[in-house]
């Protein structure tokens, strides 16, 4: 994983995480590709929770394509 990417994408995590926290969860980051998909995995009451698709495209999709342009896609993983 590229480490300034990598530093980008925790940095945007990073806004996001107190949010999450509220709802007693968190967010992992686990890979990053060279063509930009971010994988993810969301943690404690965020993994598998009913809102968790929302979580994840809503929110945090959004985030990171607004804020890092070379983000493609986001996705969860388990």
């Amino acid at each position: 994983m590229d480490a300034d990417r990598q530093r980008q994408v925790e940095g945007v995590l990073d806004t996001l995480r107190p949010w999450l926290r509220n709802d007693g969860g968190d967010v992992e980051l686990v890979e990053i590709s060279a063509e930009g998909k971010v994988s993810l995995r969301l943690t404690g009451a965020c993994n598998g929770c009913a809102g968790a698709h929302s979580t994840m495209g809503d929110g945090i999709r959004m985030s990171l394509q607004m804020e890092l342009p070379w983000v493609t896609d986001v996705v969860a993983v388990n």
